[in-house]
């Protein structure tokens, strides 16, 4: 379990935090918000306009909540990859806490706090967004930020674990390139996924992109439902537990050794 260490550590990622939040306002809320005013005001009324989307469901209300889960997952994985590889081998923060009686569980622990920290602030900031174009449908939107949050953290940790046992940097840009941009692109964010081929229709519903974006559009539009939502939660925390898992044994056996 993880000692008071990991607060300590939260707290120092929140001190630094505060000289470059501003930019970092710029990739975790602007450019969703971007996106949403680009699509789904101008592409959403070319949508509106012809058959539309299953439900008689407007583009920009179904549109939003998606972008919202997925600007959790990029900075999400933001936060998790030159960072931490940066406190392991370059600026060698975390050798620095070991020293004190801290452990590696302590660090993930820390580290994955404030992350929930990012994830969460952006969230909410975006939902405020969400609620002045009018892309509600209902009182449950509040709880798409929890979403966002668990979606999150479903990336945060295991490209944590992934960063933990990296010795370059290289890796990094091969994920964003051919993971998570797919991702992002046909994971239902901008079209239900029933429209994929049936291969890459399998593919999206084991992405857990898919499962936040598709409870966070169920509680925005009012149409959650209790068994459903249940295995959305449950697949996203089974990649939350498994990836603190593998994050805390990367970071015991790399710098304990």
């Amino acid at each position: 379990m993880p000692g008071p260490a990991a607060w300590s550590l939260f707290r120092q990622r929140l001190t630094a935090h505060r000289h470059y939040w501003r930019s970092s306002a710029i990739g975790s809320v602007l450019e969703p918000v971007l996106f949403l005013a680009a699509m789904g005001l101008t592409l959403g009324t070319l949508v509106d306009r012809g058959p539309g989307l299953p439900g008689g469901v407007g583009y920009l209300a179904f549109l939003a909540p998606g972008l919202l889960v997925a600007a959790a997952m990029q900075t999400a994985t933001g936060e998790s990859s030159y960072p931490v590889l940066g406190a392991i081998k370059w600026d060698r923060t975390y050798d620095a806490i070991l020293a004190t009686p801290a452990r590696p569980v302590d660090l993930v622990a820390g580290h994955l706090l404030y992350v929930a920290f990012r994830v969460t602030t952006s969230a909410a900031a975006f939902l405020l967004v969400l609620l002045a174009f009018g892309a509600a449908e209902s009182p449950l939107v509040v709880l798409t930020v929890p979403v966002a949050l668990l979606t999150g953290l479903a990336f945060a940790a295991p490209v944590t674990a992934m960063a933990g046992r990296l010795e370059e940097d290289a890796a990094f840009a091969a994920l964003q390139r051919f993971l998570l941009v797919p991702m992002f692109l046909f994971s239902g964010t901008f079209f239900p996924v029933g429209q994929l081929p049936a291969v890459l229709e399998g593919v999206a519903y084991a992405t857990p992109l898919w499962h936040g974006v598709a409870l966070a559009r169920d509680l925005a539009l009012g149409t959650p439902q209790a068994g459903t939502a249940l295995l959305h939660v449950g697949y996203l925390a089974l990649w939350v537990v498994a990836g603190t898992l593998l994050a805390t044994r990367a970071f015991t056996r790399r710098l304990l050794r």
